[in-house]
């Protein structure tokens, strides 16, 4: 029998280091890539992003109609249900109502339920699903506006990137010159998405910011514009005056800009949110909404008062931070992704 090493006692050299002085090396084995993970498709990510509302609603859904039949207690839990999840009263009656035709004293399944709530949600949701069409100007100026922390500096971000990622030429422009960490981010942004930043130091005039901003994206022969702006709600007046007088000064180097203003509304405000489309639907002339912030609450359904009160486009929805989580609105998705169905 061969002799085993102690524990403590050296190995003996090997051939190898015997014959050349020195030990082999072991070839070094290319480590195998790990395999990327495979990017989320937009539905899912859409799923997973409104879980928190339809987990709610589901389990709301077959709590009330496992095993018992339609009747008018169970539509007025049914619209109670609807109501916390930020619906609205006249969206819930409206749900409500159409749920109960020709369904009374009659066993319904969950299952049944869903969907009957999907097709309503839907039939809300279609006039007001519209792309944001860039278009019939050169540059075409976004002026984008929303309270603080609703995330619109994000949300430029992110419609640049998917602007250049289409072949754009995009200038940004860091008119919330009250903030510098919203000129930070921006410029963040821009690093990022290829796009020169127009800013100035905190404090400065942003009707001054915004007219050079369009100046400078005609003489460089720039497609597009997106414009931060301040979002200071607590005093109305001085908000209004400060977005009147960028749209005026803008005006004097395009008299059709802004092309479009979009309203960015965080979902997590609920109905809130409705308070915050009249105040800056009077002050800066809202053209169509954007909402984010989907994934982080259990009342998703405000997009769907949103929609129904003000008949307002809504141009693209987020739920997440990623850059691939602000994609443009789909009614037929939201309404199936609310209630837990699966994609069509």
């Amino acid at each position: 029998m061969t002799d085993q090493p102690k524990p403590d006692e050296p190995k003996r050299p090997g051939f190898f280091k015997r014959l050349f002085g020195h030990e082999e090396q072991a070839t070094p084995v290319a480590a195998e890539a790990a395999p990327a993970a495979p990017k989320k498709k937009w539905w899912q990510r859409l799923k997973e992003g409104l879980s928190r509302t339809s987990s709610k609603l589901g389990t709301g859904v077959t709590d009330l109609f496992t095993k018992r039949k339609l009747d008018h207690s169970t539509l007025e839990e049914l619209e109670d249900l609807l109501i916390q999840a930020d619906l609205g009263v006249d969206t819930a009656a409206r749900i409500a109502g159409a749920l109960g035709q020709g369904r009374f004293g009659k066993d319904i399944s969950p299952e049944e339920v869903r969907t009957i709530l999907a097709d309503e949600i839907e039939a809300i949701l279609s006039p007001v699903a519209r792309p944001l069409a860039i278009e019939g100007a050169s540059p075409f100026v976004i002026m984008v506006v929303g309270v603080n922390g609703a995330g619109k500096t994000t949300t430029i971000g992110k419609l640049a990137q998917k602007y250049r990622a289409e072949g754009r030429s995009v200038l940004l422009a860091a008119g919330d010159t009250f903030r510098a960490a919203a000129i930070d981010q921006l410029k963040i942004w821009g690093e990022r998405t290829g796009s020169p930043v127009v800013a100035r130091p905190q404090g400065s005039d942003s009707s001054g910011l915004a007219f050079d901003a369009v100046k400078q994206a005609q003489e460089e022969a720039r497609d597009i514009v997106i414009l931060d702006t301040a979002g200071r709600l607590q005093n109305k007046g001085e908000l209004m005056a400060e977005l009147e007088k960028v749209v005026r000064v803008m005006r004097k180097v395009d008299a059709t800009a802004p092309h479009a203003v979009l309203l960015v509304l965080d979902a997590t405000t609920g109905q809130n949110a409705l308070t915050q489309v009249e105040a800056f639907g009077k002050t800066a002339g809202v053209t169509g909404l954007v909402m984010t912030k989907l994934d982080g609450t259990a009342r998703g359904g405000i997009l769907v008062a949103v929609a129904a009160k003000t008949g307002l486009p809504v141009h693209f929805i987020g739920v997440g931070e990623g850059v691939d989580d602000l994609e443009p609105f789909a009614a037929r998705d939201f309404a199936r992704a609310i209630v837990g169905l699966e994609e069509a």
